[in-house]
């Protein structure tokens, strides 16, 4: 998916970067690849609270305004009605999705009364508004709910969630206390993250018959899905002096559930990241298609 941004402010480092990946995520999330693209205004109070008086009639400044070109609608998202955009391409041959527009300073405000980063917020709100524009709204209790958890399957999936990737290691290297290592002496810990933004967590536990060895990543699957969790977004595997990879026996039953999972590793202060497709390329499981035939006649 496309932004378009246009600042009217100073301009925040990096924003393109996360704005993009927030942006990817929330089409990912809905469940479709469309050539889609919206236009991100991001202006200072003065505009947005003129544009909000203008159109809305709502004579205040206010954090996020977004403007549909679609006729989408809580009970036909853009998931419902994709083909149809297809078939209103323009002429570069993308569908487009509606205007945003974000005040920096409220923006800026709001991530100092809630805690968290700019990044955060600006990303919050660029979520909320292409959620907006694909249909999803919070009139009512139920589709807020649902919009809700639409917004932070998102913010998940990109990174950028309640749970950031640091918090998340640290779960990892909290859990790589209890590891259960007298063989091999290499703790390791591991930490799950859903897409709801739970977390469950792992160690390395080892056997004497070496065959019943269990790894972090393992634990930490095997105890989310025995608790009805199918949907994962990143995972973050610590080790004390050398970078934990996940063995191959990891990759592929991470792989059943979760073929595009962020996987991060982190050992003393180092830090590094891939996604599971390319640690694991060509996988075989069920969403990748090559397991259709079983339970065929």
């Amino acid at each position: 998916m496309m932004l378009q941004i246009d600042w009217q402010v100073e301009r925040v480092p990096e924003a393109e970067e996360y704005l993009a990946r927030i942006a990817d995520f929330c089409l990912k999330t809905e469940g479709i690849d469309l050539p889609v693209y919206a236009q991100l205004q991001i202006t200072d109070d003065d505009v947005i609270h003129e544009i909000n008086r203008q159109h809305r009639g709502v004579d205040r400044a206010t954090d996020v305004l977004s403007f549909p070109s679609t006729d989408c609608t809580p009970d036909r998202t853009l998931g419902h009605c994709h083909k149809k955009l297809l078939r209103e391409r323009d002429e570069s041959g993308c569908c487009f999705l509606g205007d945003i527009i974000i005040s920096l300073p409220r923006a800026q405000a709001q991530a100092a009364e809630y805690g968290h980063s700019l990044k955060r917020e600006m990303a919050y709100l660029t979520a909320h508004a292409l959620f907006h524009l694909m249909g999803y709204d919070h009139m009512n209790d139920t589709d807020k709910e649902r919009m809700r958890a639409m917004e932070e399957k998102a913010l998940n999936g990109a990174g950028i969630g309640r749970v950031t990737d640091e918090e998340l290691i640290a779960m990892a290297f909290k859990a790589m206390e209890f590891s259960y290592s007298p063989y091999s002496h290499f703790k390791v810990g591991a930490a799950l993250l859903t897409k709801d933004g739970k977390v469950y967590t792992g160690c390395n536990i080892e056997n004497g018959s070496y065959g019943a060895t269990n790894c972090a990543e393992r634990t930490a699957l095997f105890k989310a899905v025995s608790e009805g969790e199918r949907e994962f977004v990143a995972i973050a595997i610590t080790a004390e002096k050398s970078a934990p990879w996940p063995c191959g026996i990891c990759r592929q039953a991470l792989n059943e559930f979760a073929p595009e999972l962020r996987v991060m590793v982190a050992w003393g202060d180092n830090r590094d990241e891939a996604p599971l497709s390319t640690l694991l390329p060509h996988g075989f499981g069920p969403k990748q298609g090559t397991l259709e035939f079983l339970g065929k006649e």
